[in-house]
């Protein structure tokens, strides 16, 4: 499936004012407490180098103020069998089926992931230095068992990633407010473990989907523990969750939002609604929609649908009444098997004592994933980070800020652990200008190989229904 397009000219990716800066300063939340809403919007399974490696690669990978972002230099590669190497490469998202690239599902779980980092299924502990050098093997392996793939897939196509201009949403966000290059997933895995970390610092021992749904069917609860919706709760903060087009997944996931009332749910339309009345809470928490013709932008869904939809959200963010007060984190639960350079560092806390499923013990993060923070108190092309040698950002990073902001008590030894994002906050005048303005989403050409195919993630949905987890429409 080859969709390799020439480089762009320099500039395409679209302006980005001269004052650029990395803020490492995360344990600064001094403005934190003029925040009033956090937005979250998490979708799926793209790495970083995959949505947003090539950025500033045309500036050098350095923003204009001179700081460096650890980008793609469009020499990376992966060995593609036969002694041969297959090199990182822009999709051209101007040919057919751009946006449903890679073409076909690529490895997510747990022994998968193993095997793009190490170029083995299992690994020890300690863990040896990963060198990310499998993904086009794994890919290799994994797509000729895929259901709907395109014909023309190849292993090499894992290294498609895609240039700003072919994300022209998610790329401005990034260079109009703050992109983090060392955001990492907290499991090197699939998306109900990392998503339950992002949610309640800990997937008690699993790695898996698979033992994820099977938990739910034999409990009637996916992960029996504490999530942050329940310590919002305790301190009479408000929250809530909202599908895309059903009711929430996540609703189904811990036993306080079992038990919560249906006010804490809604669905996209309920999203739009309360950001135009002034009646978000404190905490929201989207979702997509799951099925094969959503916008997750799951691999290999439309990639294009799911720029719309980051686009609805920051519409209706910015033209509602609380705009001032609103911090948005849009980010990935996984990178889905996504090519990515940089390996993921080792020293994670372990979040509790519960038996790692598969044999790991959690001192591993996941893989880059892409993470924009968006707040009119956040400076123009903003590079995020933590220090070097200190915790990295992970999803539990969310966790940690809310913590802060709202003095709520930690879940877990992960999130105790994480660093915050409120020092990604440093104006002390909010902004009135728009860098997505005249900017519109856009739209696949081709069919999608995957058209007629039920995703992953629907089965999951339909089976929690099954088992009464969640409330049929």
């Amino acid at each position: 499936m080859d969709n390799r397009g020439p480089p762009p000219a320099a500039g395409t990716a679209g302006p980005v004012r001269a004052i650029c800066r990395r803020h490492q300063m995360t344990s600064d939340t001094t403005l934190l407490s003029r925040i009033d809403h956090i937005v979250v919007l998490m979708l799926e399974n793209r790495s970083l180098d995959n949505m947003l490696g090539f950025l500033y690669t045309d500036q050098g990978n350095r923003s204009p103020s001179g700081q460096s972002f650890e980008g793609l230099s469009g020499t990376e590669s992966n060995p593609g069998g036969n002694g041969g190497k297959v090199t990182v490469f822009r999709i051209d998202h101007t040919q057919p089926g751009a946006y449903f690239m890679p073409g076909s599902v690529p490895g997510e779980e747990y022994h998968r992931v193993n095997n793009q980092l190490f170029g083995t299924l299992q690994v020890s502990s300690p863990s040896p230095a990963a060198a990310n050098e499998g993904f086009v093997t794994d890919f290799g392996e994994i797509f000729p068992t895929r259901q709907g793939n395109s014909p023309n897939v190849t292993a090499g196509d894992i290294m498609g990633c895609f240039p700003p201009e072919a994300l022209p949403v998610l790329s401005r966000l990034a260079q109009g407010y703050a992109v983090c290059d060392h955001w990492y997933c907290s499991v090197p895995t699939q998306t109900l473990p990392n998503r339950a970390f992002a949610l309640a610092g800990t997937s008690l021992g699993l790695v898996s989907d698979k033992a994820c749904t099977a938990q739910a069917k034999a409990n009637k609860v996916m992960f029996d523990t504490p999530s942050i919706f329940g310590r919002l709760s305790d301190k009479n903060i408000d929250w809530r969750i909202y599908g895309y087009n059903l009711q929430p997944l996540t609703r189904a996931n811990f036993p306080d939002t079992q038990q919560a009332g249906p006010q804490h749910f809604g669905r996209f339309m309920d999203f739009k609604n309360d950001a135009a009345g002034g009646s978000l809470p404190a905490f929201a928490f989207l979702e997509p929609a799951w099925k094969h013709d959503g916008n997750s932008q799951h691999p290999n869904d439309d990639v294009s649908s799911g720029e719309q939809l980051i686009l609805d959200v920051y519409n209706a963010l910015r033209t509602g009444p609380g705009w001032t007060k609103t911090l948005l984190v849009i980010t990935y639960d996984e990178h889905g098997g996504c090519y990515d350079h940089v390996p993921p560092p080792a020293g994670a806390t372990p979040p509790d004592h519960s038996a790692g499923e598969a044999g790991f013990d959690f001192t591993r993060f996941g893989v880059r994933v892409p993470a924009v923070l968006i707040s009119p108190l956040i400076d123009h092309g903003t590079v995020f980070r933590v220090p070097a040698g200190s915790v990295p950002l992970d999803h539990t990073s969310v966790l940690k800020s809310i913590q802060q902001r709202w003095g709520v008590a930690p879940l877990t030894a992960r999130d105790a652990a994480a660093p915050g994002i409120g020092g990604v906050l440093t104006l002390d005048k909010p902004r009135d200008d728009n860098p997505l303005e005249g900017v519109i989403a856009p739209v696949a050409k081709g069919d999608n190989p995957a058209r007629a195919v039920t995703s992953h993630l629907e089965r999951v949905y339909s089976n929690l229904v099954a088992e009464a987890l969640l409330p049929g429409d």
